[in-house]
C-alpha cells in the first residue's frame, strides 16, 4: 500500500525529538517546520534498501537514511513469542503486548478467548468499546491515545503519514484481526494512513482480514466481517478483563494439562 515504510526513520526522528521535547517542556512544545520535515523525507526511499538475506545484514547507501521499525516490530515479537511458546507445547495462551494480543488455541475450558477493544476517548468512563472471540488468531490496534503530545491545544500523535509527513488525524483508532500480529501490526498502521474508502476496500480485498474505525466523534466503521468476531455487552466488560493489567504483560498458558501463570 506504501501506507508503511521503515525507511522513513529520517522524518520519525524528528517527531520523536520534538514530542519528546515537548513533553518534558510543554510551554515550549512545537511543532516540526515542514522544510526540515521535507528534506529529511529526501531519505526515505525504501528502494535503496539493499538486503542480503544469506549474510543477514542490510545496507544503506543513503548516509543519511535511517530505518523504523516500529509499525512492525511488536507484532513481529509477538507473533515469534507465540511461535516458541507452540513449540514448546503449548496449547492455550493469550499474549498481550501493549495493543498487540495474540491467542494460541482456546481458553482452558474450551472457549475463546475474549479481548476488549480499548476505547481511544481517555475522557469517558467506559474504557472498552467492544469485546472480540480470538482462536488462534490476533487483535492489534494502532491509536492516538498514548504517544502523542499537544500544542497550542492540538494533539499531535505518533503515527505519521509518508505522504503529508503529518500525524493523520482522520480516526482515534484502527484495530486489525488477522491471523498473523506481524502482518496485523503493519496493516493497523497502513490502514490508519488511508481514508475511510480506500481502507474499507484495501481490508475487504484481504484474505481473512478484519477491522475497526474509531473516528474522532466516536463513530465507528467496521469491515463486513468484524461483526462475526464479537461478543458480550458491555455491562460484562469488567469480568472480561479483570485479569489483564495496564503497563504488564501476561502470559497465560495451558500446557500438559496444567494451567500456569507467568509475569514478565
Amino acid at each position: 500500500s506504501g501506507k508503511v515504510n521503515v525507511a522513513m526513520g529520517s522524518v520519525l526522528s524528528i517527531w520523536h525529538t520534538y514530542r519528546e521535547e515537548g513533553l518534558a517542556d510543554p510551554a515550549q512544545a512545537k511543532i516540526p517546520d515542514m522544510q526540515e520535515l521535507k528534506q529529511a523525507a529526501e531519505h526515505m526511499d525504501f528502494e535503496q534498501v539493499q538486503i542480503d538475506p544469506q549474510a543477514s545484514t542490510v545496507y544503506l547507501p543513503d548516509e543519511e537514511m535511517s530505518l523504523d521499525v516500529g509499525a512492525i516490530a511488536k507484532g513481529y515479537a509477538t507473533k515469534r513469542l507465540a511461535e516458541t511458546l507452540k513449540e514448546a507445547g503449548v496449547t492455550s495462551a493469550v499474549l498481550s503486548l501493549g495493543g498487540n494480543v495474540e491467542t494460541i488455541g482456546t481458553k482452558a475450558d474450551g472457549t475463546p478467548w475474549r479481548v476488549g477493544v480499548q476505547n481511544p476517548d481517555p475522557d469517558t468512563a467506559q474504557s472498552y468499546l467492544h469485546v472480540v472471540n480470538l482462536n488462534d488468531s490476533c487483535l492489534v490496534t494502532s491509536g492516538t491515545y498514548q504517544r502523542y503530545y499537544e500544542v497550542d491545544g492540538v494533539r499531535y500523535h505518533h503515527i505519521i503519514n509518508p505522504d503529508t509527513l503529518m500525524p493523520w488525524d482522520t480516526y482515534d483508532s484502527v484495530s486489525i484481526l488477522c491471523d498473523d500480529s506481524a502482518r496485523a501490526d503493519a496493516l493497523s498502521t497502513a490502514v490508519f494512513n488511508m481514508d475511510p474508502e480506500a481502507g474499507l476496500g484495501f481490508v475487504e480485498a484481504q484474505e481473512d482480514v478484519e477491522a475497526l474505525w474509531v473516528f474522532p466523534d466516536g463513530t465507528e466503521m467496521q469491515s463486513s466481517g468484524f461483526q462475526a468476531y464479537m461478543s458480550q455487552s458491555i455491562a460484562m466488560m469488567k469480568s472480561v478483563f479483570s485479569d489483564f493489567p495496564v503497563y504488564m504483560l501476561k502470559i497465560e498458558i495451558v500446557s500438559k494439562g496444567q494451567e500456569q501463570i507467568c509475569w514478565l
